[in-house]
């Protein structure tokens, strides 16, 4: 018998692939672990992860449930930038922490929203419709009515490692960007060329909002309809982060009244979305399948990751990224040894 089991849903996660560790295990060489394979359910887990050393987070949500029963677990971790399927309050609660790959997939998420906004801006689909139906000479009509790109307001909701990555590729574009994050420091923002500013300035002011707040309790709806009204009529709106950080409701009536010009979204409050969602008939918002973190890395890079972080919490040492830095308060019960620790999604 193995010396430490690592507990995990079966089913691949966020791919069709295959279902192996052959990434995972690179970093777990030399320790005597066991994968094992839990029901896709919650009450078939519990049973398998019950005496687990570490979770292997994916294909089920982590729920308290989950949590409350683990007797010996020392780490959920996750191979993605969201925690939102973990509880983390009830990890924090039962002193576990939680890791994720906050900067694995950074430079492909922010070539996502540069995308879209560009794609937005210069009427990409419209563009492609028109010559597809032989409408060749009135595919320059649409864009004699807007403005060129250099000089344009870009305005980022919250401002971690993705939207200074967008930052940073918009600036080439001659972009003026402006910020909103209360949790990070204005000195931060101006050292990378960005403008601190209020909520309502961002959207008061800017010609494209790019939303990047994390999924977190308190970002939940956090755009309603009161704040796509403060918006320009002529202003685009980009979604790459989180779905359920935008009340979709407020969202689609801002479209419909015009409120806004369109919007670029790889992210819906309920995914995938049901075929009669407004979302899919607009001509004037591009759709992506939550698809921006996509890439030839995208299985190496984190599988590798969970593979590094469930191999240091089995070692006893502190992972690289924990989302609930406060279980550092409940070290007396844990025998680690704490190594470095990085701030979490929205760092």
């Amino acid at each position: 018998m193995a010396k430490f089991k690592i507990a995990t849903p079966s089913g691949a996660s966020f791919t069709t692939a295959p279902v192996d560790y052959d990434y995972e295990i690179e970093a777990l060489a030399g320790l005597d672990y066991e994968i094992v394979e839990g029901p896709n359910n919650e009450d078939g887990f519990i049973e398998v992860a019950r005496d687990a050393d570490a979770i292997y987070a994916k294909g089920i949500p982590i729920s308290k449930k989950i949590i409350d029963s683990l007797t010996r677990c020392k780490t959920i971790t996750l191979g993605s930038v969201g925690v939102d399927s973990v509880d983390v309050a009830a990890a924090t609660a039962r002193g576990i922490p939680v890791t994720n790959c906050p900067d694995t997939f950074i430079e492909e998420v922010a070539d996502h929203a540069m995308m879209m906004l560009l794609g937005c801006f210069r009427d990409v689909i419209g563009q492609d419709k028109l010559v597809r139906e032989g409408r060749w000479r009135e595919g320059r009509t649409p864009l004699l009515g807007i403005p060129r790109l250099m000089g344009q307001t870009l305005g980022l909701i919250a401002f971690g490692h993705v939207a200074r990555a967008v930052a940073k590729r918009a600036k080439p574009f001659g972009l003026t960007i402006k910020a909103y994050d209360p949790f990070i420091e204005e000195l931060v923002m101006v050292e990378h060329g960005v403008l601190p500013c209020t909520l309502d300035e961002v959207l008061s002011t800017s010609d494209f909002v790019s939303m990047h707040a994390p999924a977190t309790p308190e970002a939940q709806a956090m755009l309603k309809e009161t704040h796509f009204k403060k918006m320009k009529p002529t202003a685009w709106f980009i979604n790459v982060g989180r779905g359920p950080t935008v009340d979709e409701a407020a969202l689609i009536k801002a479209l419909e009244h015009k409120w806004i010009a369109g919007a670029g979204l790889d992210v819906l409050e309920i995914e995938p979305p049901r075929q009669d969602n407004p979302l899919l008939q607009m001509p004037n918002v591009i759709l992506s399948a939550h698809t921006a973190s996509a890439s030839g890395r995208f299985d190496p890079a984190r599988k590798r990751r969970v593979g590094q972080e469930l191999a240091l919490a089995l070692k006893g040492r502190w992972p690289m990224s924990c989302v609930n830095p406060s279980v550092l308060a409940k070290l007396d019960r844990i025998r680690w040894q704490p190594m470095s620790m990085e701030r979490g999604p929205n760092s």
